[in-house]
């Protein structure tokens, strides 16, 4: 009795330090393999970014940790990816409920066509939260984690589309925080943006951390350096390289991180 009690607290100890984790991953299209047998540890409450060239499969091993790939037509998985000791895989899974977990900011900026507070309150509502006086507390303090609020608090009945492209992706990152995710996924949500809006988005990763396990997938490596803890390097369909961010892009062990990073391929 007393080893089954410290084996589960030897788990629930790994479960805390890695939020997520894959095991033997691999993905096909049809009878492409994007991703060849992945196995990699990503811990809570840090940012970890994904780098590699176009079509390495970084996008869809991200988008693997919400699901994302099960609309893709010919998507089959191999392997394990679990979330807090959980296989997010297995046929009981409750796929809408993992979504709530794992928000999503995609590459352009996504807001609905309504109204600022209605796109911050959307996912509130449909999981059929109407007590006014809460979605209004939950809609301020989504703005202000994301450091909007100060900017639109006076007209939240404009339209979301009014909204600058910097303005727009922070309130998409309002939208996901506001169902109260443990996981961030980022799928290059700076690449439409001009500095000034990448770098509020950037300073927001930092703050958000303290709270939230973030994934982002970055084709700049300089953000890449940035922002993130930890740094991924794929290269076609396999993972090439994992460290801390500082290490992987002073003193990489692989040769051909080596050559991705200082421009010699890619």
């Amino acid at each position: 009795m007393v080893k089954e009690k410290k084996e589960n607290i030897i788990d629930s100890n790994l479960q805390r330090k890695h939020k997520l984790r894959t095991k033997g991953v691999k993905v096909w299209y049809d009878d492409f393999m994007a991703i060849k047998g992945i196995d990699m540890n990503i811990k809570a409450n840090k940012v970890t970014a994904f780098i590699g060239p176009s079509g390495c499969g970084k996008s869809t091993f991200l988008r693997l940790f919400n699901r994302m790939n099960d609309y893709v037509d010919g998507f089959r998985l191999e392997g394990e990816v679990t979330i807090d000791g959980e296989n997010i895989y297995k046929k009981k899974v409750n796929v809408e409920q993992l979504r709530k977990q794992v928000g999503m900011v995609f590459q352009k900026p996504n807001p609905f066509p309504k109204s600022i507070f209605e796109n911050v309150a959307y996912g509130l509502k449909i999981q059929g939260l109407k007590d006014k006086k809460f979605l209004q507390e939950k809609v301020e303090r989504s703005l202000k984690r994301v450091a909007l609020w100060d900017e639109v608090k006076d007209d939240l009945n404009k339209s979301a589309l009014a909204l600058s492209g910097g303005q727009q992706q922070r309130l998409c990152i309002a939208r996901a925080l506001a169902v109260e995710p443990s996981i961030i996924l980022m799928d290059e949500p700076t690449s439409a943006l001009d500095p000034l809006s990448t770098s509020k988005i950037e300073e927001l990763i930092y703050e958000l951390k303290k709270d939230y396990t973030i994934v982002i997938v970055t084709h700049n490596m300089q953000q890449a350096s940035r922002v993130s803890d930890y740094t991924a390097f794929f290269y076609l369909g396999e993972l090439i390289e994992y460290d801390k961010t500082k290490k992987l892009f002073t003193n990489p062990e692989k040769k051909q991180t080596e050559n991705y990073i200082t421009g010699r391929f890619g």
